[in-house]
């Protein structure tokens, strides 16, 4: 089974416009591209990632589409589409169809100023259009209320295959897990509905203050929700980088998917992620052969 990081970025401020990448995330405020990465994937043993949007524009989506015909490990692109225009969201995805690589669609709901923006009646068309075209949907959920869309999403669109990035900032470092622990349970209890255990960093202090005993009961109750048949591993690179890099990253989550039984490490590394995006095989295969190759020089 090969290991797939199921959430990584890259970005380039020259050729695409990141409203959110500012001063104040001066680390990470520069272009950041796929050959800066490639070193700890193979450290880590990871054959292929799925890269995920960073901006609301197509600008970033083919940034993504031309590191991936560049680079075989990148398996599959999680674009963005206009989902509160639908003629213009049918339109892209039409286009962006024509290649294997474009699972499904990711917008920054967290960027909206309205937290309902998803339950809004613009937005339903094309939602609507994921769903018809067997697309999945990565939601962000910075906010309780975003994760509470998670259920609503899940009864409106039933065909609809929903992943809930960065296991919606679960409260690490804090006692109270509420209401993050309720909600994250209720969106679990819709079988499409999927998490990445990804992005776990600290609630309290800088995002570098977590630990690997922080963030191991968010996973049991991750595990405890959704099982590892629908988890999965994603670095988060470069935000990342904010909080240790990706060599760190790995090494932490590692640690505690090292002990699962092999069943759901396996699922949890690469099996979930291979299954939920429907990555195309041949693909898949060809990052593993690259690295493999790459390894042995």
């Amino acid at each position: 089974m090969a290991v797939i990081d199921a959430h990584q970025h890259v970005w380039d401020p020259r050729v695409a416009r990141y409203d959110w990448l500012t001063p104040a995330l001066s680390p990470i405020d520069r272009p950041f591209g796929f050959d800066e990465l490639r070193p700890s994937l193979h450290r880590a043993g990871v054959d292929a990632t799925v890269l995920v949007q960073s901006a609301d524009n197509d600008d970033d989506t083919d940034l993504m589409l031309a590191t991936a015909a560049a680079n075989p490990e990148v398996a599959a692109v999680v674009a963005y589409v206009p989902l509160d225009d639908a003629d213009a969201a049918a339109a892209r995805i039409a286009e962006l169809k024509a290649t294997p690589l474009f699972v499904g669609v990711r917008t920054l709901i967290h960027e909206q100023p309205d937290p309902d923006w998803l339950l809004r009646p613009e937005v339903a068309g094309g939602l609507a259009l994921l769903e018809e075209n067997d697309l999945t949907f990565d939601l962000v959920a910075v906010l309780p209320r975003h994760l509470e869309h998670a259920s609503t999403l899940a009864q409106r669109y039933p065909g609809l295959r929903i992943v809930i990035d960065h296991l919606a900032k679960p409260p690490i470092g804090r006692d109270d897990v509420e209401p993050w622990s309720t909600l994250i349970a209720e969106a679990a209890a819709h079988p499409r509905v999927f998490a990445k255990v990804s992005g776990l960093y600290s609630a309290v202090g800088s995002s570098a203050d977590w630990t690997v005993d922080s963030v191991r009961p968010v996973l049991h109750r991750a595990l405890d929700l959704f099982g590892a048949e629908r988890l999965m591993y994603g670095g988060d690179w470069p935000i990342s980088v904010l909080s240790g890099g990706y060599d760190r990253v790995w090494d932490g989550l590692s640690e505690l998917i090292d002990e699962l039984s092999l069943d759901e490490s396996t699922r949890i590394l690469g099996g979930t992620a291979e299954e939920f995006y429907r990555i195309d095989a041949a693909r898949l295969a060809a990052a593993v052969t690259r690295n493999a190759q790459t390894s042995n020089l």
